[in-house]
């Protein structure tokens, strides 16, 4: 019987979180969720120095935002808890486990001072300060004094000769010889665990069967492993996938090149159905090649074989492009819904302006701009009569706008309709020879004073109404007079 699939999202409370931080716990879940699985939220808060006071509630908010629940945490609760790192140190979980590592042989004792570990030669070839094992000669006896002395001290792996080799289930095998690796402090001296020593001891303890991570981290996999194998327990499937990038810098997308939070692509607009869509896209591809999915359809069409092994770009101007066709397919209702706030000061037909609107939108903020005609027609150049596509320019434009006046100035307000404006001005065009965007292109620019506009002519009258329109074809008149 094949064992439930359970991944943990592990964030650090060092503050908000951005594209690159929701697509990790994004991965994470729909990998569980995709196989029926259990997707945990830990909070690793063994660095406190880095801790950023609200930050896990930042975390939790971030989540709801972005509709990717946990089916345990520190909020909910679970079997497997607790859910803070710093609430399992207390438990004595950690230093357990490192000791029972110094008993089998796989750790020691270091008493090293930060002056002495100053002293020793960089790793020129892996850029890191390499421990020259110092400590590892010393006696039960010394070790015994120093403890009772009360010295500080770290723990450290004790790396063992030879080669460790692991399977990714994106890259396949890798082989790393263990000269390569440090034999790393697995907990530190104020008896807080190291990041990597915590993950092992608490994705054991939890049932991880599966972690999803960076590339960044296939040098430490080796690691990981070498733990689980002196401990004796079952290593979880690896899935190491590719940085996203700032498309700017080509860098790892971080808060360090102003990477802006959810919370910031929320308040600027940006539907959070659009952001989990843009963000479940970045490095992988669905089966049918399809560009849009809810969250449902998400679980359950994520596969591994759909990861990338290239880094990927996180593209704001898709971003953009994906937040309006999200607004384009929107239910009516709901559209209008969100955007009455925006509406409310026009003293038009609301619904027709949401619908006018809807289509041509990137943000609800884009709304007031896109429709401030309406209140008061702006002072324009008559240079917007001119349209080469049109074939229209100002004597044109003329020539059409006044037998069209004449004529709309014959409908009563009873027939003032689109229906019946459209029809009345193809008629005015046929008669005089002319193309319907020839008569049509400038009554819009008169009643607009602009060259975009987010319905047509006649939308344009019917919503202005007989009076306000007739008085703006005059206006338009005079100017091209």
């Amino acid at each position: 019987m094949s064992k439930t699939v359970r991944t943990r999202y592990a964030p650090s409370p060092t503050g908000y979180m951005h594209i690159g931080n929701a697509k990790a716990a994004l991965n994470e879940y729909l990998l569980a969720k995709s196989q029926g699985g259990v997707f945990i939220l830990r909070i690793e808060d063994t660095d406190q120095k880095r801790e950023i006071p609200g930050a896990v509630e930042v975390i939790y908010d971030t989540l709801n935002i972005l509709g990717i629940s946990h089916d345990e945490g520190p909020d909910v609760g679970g079997p497997a808890g607790p859910y803070v790192q710093s609430q399992r140190k207390a438990t004595g979980i950690y230093m357990d486990a490192a000791l029972e590592l110094i008993k089998k042989g796989a750790a020691y004792y270091c008493f090293c001072s930060k002056e002495r570990l100053e002293t020793l030669t960089r790793d020129g070839a892996h850029d890191i300060l390499r421990y020259d094992r110092h400590c590892l000669s010393l006696t039960k006896e010394e070790i015994n004094a120093k403890l009772a002395a009360g010295e500080p001290f770290v723990i450290r792996q004790l790396i063992p000769e030879g080669k460790t080799s692991f399977t990714d289930e994106l890259f396949g095998e890798i082989t790393v010889d263990n000269s390569e690796l440090d034999d790393q402090i697995l907990m530190k001296s104020d008896g807080f665990p190291t990041y990597n020593f915590a993950n092992v001891v608490d994705d054991n303890a939890m049932g991880i069967t599966h972690v999803v991570r960076g590339t960044e981290y296939l040098s430490s996999a080796p690691k990981y492993n070498l733990l689980y194998n002196a401990f004796g327990w079952d290593i979880p499937k690896y899935i190491h996938v590719p940085m996203i990038c700032d498309e700017v810098t080509g860098k790892k997308y971080s808060k360090r090149l102003g990477a802006p939070s959810i919370q910031d692509l929320v308040a600027q607009g940006y539907l959070p159905e659009a952001i989990v869509n843009f963000i479940a896209l970045l490095g992988w591809s669905p089966a049918d090649n399809n560009e849009f999915f809810t969250m449902k359809e998400l679980e359950e069409q994520f596969a591994v074989s759909g990861l990338s092994k290239s880094p990927s770009i996180v593209d704001m101007t898709k971003l953009r492009w994906m937040n309006a066709e999200y607004f384009k397919r929107m239910d009516p209702e709901r559209f209008y819904s969100m955007s009455a706030a925006y509406l409310e000061t026009f003293p038009f037909d609301k619904a027709k302006l949401a619908a006018m609107v809807q289509p041509r939108i990137t943000f609800l903020s884009e709304i007031p701009e896109l429709l401030d005609f309406l209140k008061a027609l702006p002072d324009y150049d008559i240079a917007l009569y001119e349209n080469k596509k049109q074939k229209t320019d100002a004597a044109v434009s003329l020539k059409a706008l006044e037998p069209a006046a004449e004529l709309l100035a014959g409908i009563s307000p009873e027939g003032w309709n689109n229906d019946a404006l459209y029809a009345a001005l193809q008629g005015l065009a046929a008669e005089m020879g002319m193309k319907n965007s020839q008569v049509l292109w400038p009554v819009r620019v008169a009643l607009s004073g602009k060259a975009a506009t987010p319905c047509g002519a006649t939308e344009l009258l019917e919503l202005l109404g007989r009076d306000a329109s007739l008085a703006r074809l005059d206006d338009g008149i005079k100017r091209l007079s």
